[in-house]
């Protein structure tokens, strides 16, 4: 029988993923791929809580990552084949495009505030620190694991090929709008990825990652489908209403647990204990989404009457109401907050757990490491400088929402 030479990952949106193991890079790939730290990644929903909201919004930052590097790889081949000069970058930026995400944690995005935790830090300790993959990258190339964490950092002496995993216009963000309008079944995520990467190309001059002018249109595409996805789906109102509650459930469940009435596993106790970017290595990657959801299962039968609650609303979705009070004064969000809370005290509620005020927030377009450079007769173009549209796009955009329960929906 043949040996097994090709690894196939069949994905919605980029059809068959196949990795071929003869290809030194790509047997790489598939090696770390099966590491117990990246498989962990199935277990950690890409979009958190919002499969609450967008019934669909199942995938995970597996195939999310999976997905980033078939991207990258698509735009570096292309790009290699006119410019065989950065072909030795090829085993740095399809691993930094495949292990981005390694070091997120429950909940992915929502987590992190919950926890107070940084998936940035936490990918590089993973990669220093997880021994299967520690061995894969050094085997391979003593200095692999140190370029890797220079695309992270954004201190790769080629910026083009950080620029591929961490930028304005990056194969992450290509691939998470797409899936992320795909699974959540919003229109505004389709972006025309061929054209972006036919578009793409390099400047031997400067290094960066540039496009050229003809690709203008699809780039300013791209930047209003981000926009919109975060006005849309992102910070969507039920989004952050379910984030709120994860959030107080999370707040009380600790309270509970450092004054001992609360039984946790040492997972869960140890991220309630510890600051968690300071967790050990086993306790970090020990904790996935299904690890607090089962304990949730278990608090809502607790006998603390808020963390049951909270539990139950988040388990069985029965979600907060987040109204929009951005046209208001902050005086004026403060006296309504004030009257939900009275409301809640009546009605024998601890209000700080079921009202409070949020804040979503877009940053819009930014000059952020480096911006998106434009080819042009002249020379290399920012983008905004020669797009109206894009200008338009660089304004940050904030909203603020009151959260409360609908038991007391009107009586203010």
């Amino acid at each position: 029988m043949l040996p097994n030479t090709e690894r196939i990952y069949h994905d919605p949106l980029h059809g068959a993923i196949a990795l071929n193991n003869s290809d030194p890079t790509e047997s790489l790939l598939i090696r770390l791929i099966d590491t117990p730290a990246f498989q962990r990644l199935r277990r950690v929903r890409q979009l958190g809580p919002a499969s609450l909201t967008f019934h669909g919004a199942e995938s995970s930052r597996f195939t999310h990552s999976l997905g980033v590097m078939a991207i990258a790889r698509r735009a570096f081949d292309r790009i290699a084949a006119q410019y065989p000069q950065i072909q030795p970058y090829r085993p740095v930026v399809l691993c930094a495009a495949l292990l981005h995400d390694l070091g997120h944690g429950p909940f992915s995005h929502t987590g992190e505030e919950v926890f107070d935790s940084h998936h940035e830090h936490w990918t590089r300790r993973i990669l220093q620190e997880h021994l299967p993959i520690r061995r894969e990258l050094d085997g391979f190339q003593p200095d692999l694991l140190e370029q890797v964490i220079q695309v992270y950092l954004k201190k790769h002496p080629v910026p083009l090929v950080w620029q591929l995993v961490t930028s304005q216009l990056d194969c992450d963000r290509l691939d998470y709008l797409m899936r992320d309008s795909y699974f959540t079944g919003a229109s505004y995520g389709r972006i025309d990825l061929d054209r972006i990467l036919m578009a793409l190309r390099y400047d031997p001059v400067s290094q960066q990652l540039v496009v050229a002018h003809k690709g203008m249109a699809a780039v300013e595409h791209y930047l209003i489908v981000r926009y919109f996805m975060y006005a849309q789906v992102y910070n969507h109102p039920k989004n952050i209403a379910a984030s709120w509650i994860l959030a107080q459930a999370m707040n009380r469940a600790r309270k509970l647990l450092q004054i001992g009435e609360l039984q946790a596993d040492e997972t869960v106790t140890a991220w309630f204990s510890q600051d968690c970017d300071q967790l050990s290595l086993e306790h970090y990657l020990a904790a996935d989404d299904g690890i607090f959801l089962y304990h949730m299962q278990r608090w809502q039968t607790n006998a603390d009457p808020v963390l049951a609650d909270l539990c139950r609303r988040f388990i069985d979705r029965d979600l907060f109401k987040a109204l929009d009070v951005t046209h208001l004064s902050e005086k004026e969000q403060k006296t309504l907050l004030h009257k939900v809370h009275y409301w809640l005290t009546e009605a024998r509620l601890e209000a700080p757990y079921y009202a409070g005020i949020e804040v979503s927030f877009s940053r819009g377009y930014t000059l952020y490491q480096k911006g998106i450079k434009l080819q042009t007769t002249t020379g290399l173009k920012e983008i905004s400088n020669l797009s109206p549209l894009v200008r338009t796009l660089t304004n940050p955009y904030q909203r603020i929402w009151l959260i409360y329960p609908r038991e007391v929906e009107g009586k203010w």
